[in-house]
């Protein structure tokens, strides 16, 4: 009886690899990028089954991205210093001493410990902080009614060299949403759905994905069966002036949008709170979250 059973376990497992085939060789040789983010950085399980995806898409010869931001562990250490988190529409106001530990938290701690937790799942990853070799390079961002964001970040271009020889080397580049400025002796914080978005666009990447805590874009936020498993970008015009987009969706949807727009050839929002989401979008028919294209 055990030996039938495992006759069927391993008849299922090489069924799924042989599924997988495909969505492999279409990948292979390509470019993904991820933005990793939300609960799939703070839960251990969660936190492991992406490693592991993100090592085997490597291993199978994907190049694999990863750009990340780490807002729970920059509110820890403000919290640690006595420094209370200020937001402004949605972004975390940052002064001088709190540019300091943005810098410190991304570049040093969580950039590092994704690494390694990279190389103890098999992987080789090596960590970029997004000033490294003019990778990102910003100005202060700005907005039409004058809004104060402090030494928050717009990205004017995008240097993917870095990057580049990383992958060329075998590598999973791990980067961090810190940029350098031109416009002022100083580094920026940047959001890592932007950085994420025009990072995948100058790779002329295969596909963008953007783990997030929710489903992904749903007519109906409260109800999970109204989720939108394919959207075409011509469609999301419409979506915001129905107020199907709005909130925190909107800058999320507005990164894939301009990703698909400037060659990318489709983007994701979806929920990583699902175990190994991303190898289901990558490697199943199934996929999970809204795709744009």
């Amino acid at each position: 009886m055990m030996d039938e059973q495992f006759d069927l376990d391993a008849e299922l497992k090489a069924k799924i690899l042989v599924e997988a085939l495909p969505h492999i060789q279409m990948y292979y040789g390509q470019t993904v990028v991820v933005k990793y983010g939300g609960n799939a950085m703070i839960n251990e399980e969660l936190k492991d089954a992406v490693i592991h995806d993100l090592v085997l898409l490597n291993l199978v010869g994907i190049k694999v991205v990863v750009v990340h931001g780490g807002g729970p562990e920059i509110n820890d250490m403000l919290t640690k210093i006595g420094k209370k988190s200020e937001f402004v529409n949605g972004l975390r106001y940052t002064d001088r001493e709190t540019m300091d530990i943005v810098q410190m938290v991304l570049c040093g701690k969580v950039n590092k410990d994704l690494v390694t937790l990279l190389e103890k799942a098999g992987g080789r990853g090596i960590g970029l902080g997004g000033m490294d070799g003019g990778l990102f390079q910003a100005k202060r961002l700005t907005d039409r009614v004058g809004t104060d964001y402090g030494y928050v970040g717009e990205i004017v271009d995008v240097d993917p060299s870095p990057v580049i020889d990383v992958l060329q080397q075998g590598y999973i580049p791990v980067v961090s949403t810190v940029a350098q400025g031109i416009d002022d002796e100083t580094n920026y914080n940047i959001n890592a759905d932007t950085a994420a978005s025009k990072l995948a666009v100058a790779l002329k990447a295969k596909k963008l994905i953007l783990l997030t805590d929710v489903r992904g874009l749903m007519l109906d936020p409260k109800d999970e069966s109204t989720l939108l498993p394919f959207l075409k970008v011509s469609e999301v015009p419409k979506l915001v002036r129905d107020g199907v987009i709005k909130g925190g969706m909107i800058p999320k949807v507005d990164c894939c949008v301009e990703a698909v727009r400037k060659g990318v050839g489709a983007a994701n929002i979806q929920d990583g709170r699902v175990k190994h989401s991303i190898l289901i979008e990558l490697l199943s028919k199934v996929g999970v979250g809204t795709m744009f294209q």
